[in-house]
């Protein structure tokens, strides 16, 4: 039981190896998640929100994906009803636009229960010991700290990381964020005020281009206008601060519980 082996080095990468989403590279999984056919298979009872575990085919092509109905989002007292599905698929809009390959692929959909997001199933390497790895200071888990403090994410928890079969670490389960107030939780400070590196610098600098176009014209339709407007502040500040951000006195720094 041990972490794996560093992966690359923060900044752009492939979208997804196949090895790690059923054989499926990202363009194959995002026309099989659109148009495929959901069959139900199993509901994952930990989950806070009803979520669903299925099987997608469109003609000759099969994979697996998580189904998670907006009918069946638990209501929050800090995020408007109905909106965790759409925050889901802006954080993959987010990792896609750059490149970063953390949030498998999703989409926003029909499906056996109304509306919902369905990503594509991840297989994970259930060697890897999941306290050690989010302890290790793995160069994919530094990304994803910065792609975490970019989307305000309030619930980044051990089992939201996945390493998957072909060493990569996926990052899932991203309902809760882009909230206009500071609430990053996560289990990920091993960063916590470390300068920024020029590549991660260079990345923001994109990010900050990109949401005064295309991108930002995607995102204003799954977030509102103030989360938008908070998510490049939050961009400008990084690149100000030029470090990662220290927790917040304010909300409690890691989520509960953890794992």
């Amino acid at each position: 039981m041990g972490v794996p082996a560093a992966g690359p080095t923060p900044g752009r990468r492939p979208p997804l190896d196949p090895i790690d989403g059923g054989g499926l590279d990202a363009p194959a999984a995002l026309d099989l998640l659109r148009r495929g056919e959901l069959t139900v298979s199993a509901r994952l009872a930990d989950a806070s929100n009803a979520t669903l575990y299925c099987d997608i085919t469109a003609g000759d092509v099969a994979g697996r994906c998580v189904y998670k109905p907006v009918r069946g989002e638990r209501a929050l007292w800090d995020f408007p009803d109905g909106t965790l599905a759409a925050r889901e698929l802006a954080a993959y809009e987010v990792s896609a636009h750059l490149d970063l390959g953390i949030v498998p692929p999703t989409v926003l959909r029909d499906g056996p229960f109304g509306e919902g997001m369905a990503q594509l199933w991840i297989d994970t390497d259930v060697t890897v010991d999941l306290v050690a790895l989010t302890r290790s200071g793995d160069p994919q888990l530094r990304r994803i700290a910065l792609f975490d403090a970019v989307i305000n994410n309030a619930d980044r928890k051990g089992g939201h990381l996945l390493p998957a079969p072909s060493g990569r670490i996926h990052g899932i389960d991203h309902g809760v964020t882009f909230h206009p107030e500071g609430k990053l939780r996560t289990l990920l400070w091993t960063w916590r005020g470390r300068r920024l590196v020029a590549e991660e610098r260079a990345l923001l600098g994109c990010l900050r281009e990109a949401l005064a176009g295309d991108l930002g014209d995607r995102l204003a339709e799954l977030i509102t206008v103030t989360e938008l407007a908070a998510l490049a502040t939050r961009v400008h500040r990084l690149l100000d601060e030029g470090r990662f951000p220290l927790p917040s006195g304010d909300w409690p720094p890691i989520p509960w519980p953890p794992f």
